[in-house]
């Protein structure tokens, strides 16, 4: 059974040139095409295609706006955002409005047809400059919202803590570090200070807790 696919730009050629391309895959048929977003949206009523190549920035009603709708009543239809951008803003809202894919224009034929199948079993697709945008921006939220009480901590402060945890003394310490013992000590002070401590057993706690160490030898 071939896979439907409707395909939705605001250029012709883009559109004529897929058509062309997909209409030679033996799984694939374009079940139709066009220009705006509104129209996208009546055809997937009408017709009910597995996937639908949606352009990101439109006249009339945008891709984003399109897929939003597609995805709320079809949950069914997988959308692949088809787009020059590859700015933040674009990705984040095409997918949170429901894409399954988001690929630029500028790959090969060949990534579409992957995308296309992919999606078309439930699966998910990006390029790999989207990825790397989606993933850096993750982690960039991850260490932004993980409340973490090491993050009160200086870089050398850590570097304390986890020799401490590591049953190091604190002449040892200061040895490594190339600094007095005074200084340690002042070091550690803070450290327990910062995370609201009272004994080495809690630093040691806190820092295996946290993954500053693991102990392993």
């Amino acid at each position: 059974m071939s896979i439907g696919v409707l395909l939705v730009d605001d250029h012709a050629i883009i559109r004529e040139g897929l058509r062309s391309l997909l209409e030679k895959q033996p799984d694939m048929e374009v079940v139709a095409d066009t220009d705006e977003g509104r129209k996208a949206v009546d055809l997937v009523r009408e017709i009910s295609p597995d996937v639908v190549i949606m352009d990101v920035t439109m006249a009339g009603l945008n891709g984003i706006e399109a897929t939003r709708l597609i995805t709320s009543e079809f949950p069914e239809v997988k959308v692949i955002a088809l787009s020059i951008h590859s700015q933040r803003r674009f990705i984040a809202d095409m997918l949170s409005a429901g894409a399954a894919g988001y690929i630029l224009k500028e790959c090969l034929f060949d990534e579409l047809v992957q995308a296309i199948q992919a999606v078309a079993v439930g699966g998910r697709y990006l390029s790999p400059r989207i990825a790397d945008v989606v993933v850096d921006d993750y982690v960039k939220r991850l260490s932004t919202t993980i409340d973490s009480p090491l993050s009160a901590l200086t870089g050398r402060e850590r570097e304390v803590l986890q020799l401490v945890a590591e049953g190091k003394s604190t002449k040892e310490i200061a040895l490594e570090l190339h600094v007095s013992t005074k200084t340690i000590e002042a070091n550690r002070r803070q450290i327990m200070e910062k995370l609201n401590v009272h004994s080495i057993a809690e630093l040691t706690k806190c820092a295996v807790r946290e993954g500053l160490t693991t102990l392993e030898p």
